[in-house]
């Protein structure tokens, strides 16, 4: 099991208490919804999975094998190495072609040898369908190739985890449904996929193991979340609302 956590309280940094007694577990190959409405606990959830925010409270709360209540911060950047992560914003580094973004990566994270890397990179430009985009500096790209070169630089390290915030809520819906697509695909090799999503339509279009914050609680609605799909203002507020500005530089 790569996530196991019991009765966890998720607090925000200003320690605002936002998800209480979430029972969450995540296994090799699934591919794992969030929804909720803006504020409600998403994005704070998969901070904790990445280890951008502390659990104190908790009767378990294990990512990757590892004790979150107990951690030392000295095995976080070690444990990221494990796990992708994929922004709305994509993060990539503005004045690096593809390519380099892509060997920054790689090199951050103690790769050696110009043959190993170079062959990564081309094997993740391919499992992408960006092969003849090496070259190119982020402007020169769409949202959707921009996107796709996010996952590939989350697919670097053959992560046992990709965790996803919104990554599809700057793309047009069919740009949108190829990156979801693209991330089921992902799952096929064992990897497990857990993505926030405002986008209720592609649920029915890639299925998944759905759960949904409300009111400080955390369920999963597999069965019937059709019947309680987010509205059109919610998706505007959500786009207006997500904040970047404390963000911790996960590029390594």
């Amino acid at each position: 099991m790569l996530v196991d956590y019991k009765k966890v309280n998720i607090y925000q940094q200003d320690g605002t208490l936002v998800l209480q007694d979430v029972d969450f577990h995540v296994d090799e190959g699934e591919f794992i919804y969030i929804i909720g409405r803006v504020g409600s606990g998403k994005s704070s959830l998969l901070k904790t999975l990445y280890f951008e925010l502390d659990v104190n409270e908790a009767d378990n709360a294990v990512v990757l094998n590892h004790d979150l209540r107990e951690m030392k911060r000295k095995y976080v950047p070690a444990l990221r190495r494990q796990m992708g992560v994929i922004f709305q914003d994509f993060q990539l580094l503005s004045d690096r072609t593809v390519h380099d973004n892509l060997a920054f990566v790689l090199k951050a994270t103690g790769w050696k040898g110009k043959a190993a890397i170079e062959e990564r990179i081309s094997d993740v430009l391919e499992d992408v369908e960006l092969q003849d985009f090496a070259n190119r500096l982020p402007h020169e790209l769409s949202g959707g190739e921009q996107q796709r070169v996010a996952i590939a630089r989350a697919m670097l390290n053959h992560p046992k985890i990709i965790i996803a915030d919104e990554p599809t809520g700057n793309l047009d819906p069919e740009t949108a449904a190829s990156i979801i697509s693209l991330l089921r695909q992902v799952t096929q090799a064992g990897t497990a996929v857990v993505m926030t999503t405002h986008n209720i339509p592609l649920l029915d279009q890639y299925p998944g193991i759905v759960y949904r914050c409300i009111d400080h609680q955390f369920e999963e609605i597999t069965d019937n979340y059709n019947k309680m799909a987010l509205t059109e203002e919610e998706e505007v507020s959500a786009q207006q609302r997500v904040d970047y500005s404390a963000r911790e530089d996960l590029s390594m």
